[in-house]
């Protein structure tokens, strides 16, 4: 797996220079840029890690520049500074999808463990993106014949009901059975119906 990265944009060079000693001194890869501009002129990847931005810059502040990266469908965690008790743009900040919103002075353990809190929570949101994947995957690899028999196990059909409603034989609906539950990796009818209705689930609140 691709190694994290805290991604730091601040104005203040000190602070910046600051914050790259204190995330390196854990061994955390670090890469800080000045501006929003500069970072947008890097274009970082949208690899593992997280965001540490400074809320007030000159030009595009720290919240502008992530809702950009947010809007682009990127999707790193955020954990944005400020030295001012600005509690609208808190909310909006959180709006946004940000997990932390520190005040400056910071205690430097409390902005370590915020920072680890943030890639262990993107490495917990890449697996579940990889699983979800390859999940998907499985699914379109089934023939338009076997999502007919999928579609009506998912109703409760037994097989000689579906192989009447399908107009086909009982031994073509268990060959069509076999092939989608190879292809979905699925062990048994249960396993089969938590994939089939998890699946249905997640794009219910896709749709929303």
């Amino acid at each position: 797996m691709q190694e994290p990265t805290v991604y730091i944009v601040d104005d203040d060079a000190d602070l910046r220079d600051s914050l790259r000693w204190l995330m390196e001194t854990v061994g955390l890869r670090v890469r800080a840029f000045g501006t929003a501009a500069e970072f947008l002129r890097e274009s970082p990847p949208d690899g593992p890690g997280c965001l540490v931005f400074d809320v007030r810059m000159p030009g595009k502040s720290g919240l502008d520049l992530f809702e950009e990266l947010v809007g682009r469908g990127e999707g790193r965690p955020a954990i944005f500074m400020t030295a001012f008790a600005d509690v609208p743009m808190a909310i909006r900040a959180m709006k946004s999808g940000a997990v932390e919103f520190v005040e400056k002075p910071f205690n430097r353990q409390e902005l370590l463990d915020k920072v680890q809190r943030a890639i262990d929570e993107d490495a917990r949101r890449r697996a579940l993106l990889v699983d979800r994947e390859a999940i998907d995957a499985r699914f379109r690899s089934l023939t338009e014949k076997e999502r007919e028999v999928l579609d009506l196990i998912k109703g409760g059909l037994p097989n000689k009901a579906i192989a009447a409603r399908l107009a086909i034989t009982p031994r073509a609906v268990e060959m069509r059975r076999a092939g989608l539950m190879r292809k979905l990796a699925a062990r048994s009818l249960a396993e089969l119906l938590r994939l089939a209705y998890g699946r249905d689930a997640e794009g219910s609140e896709a749709g929303r």
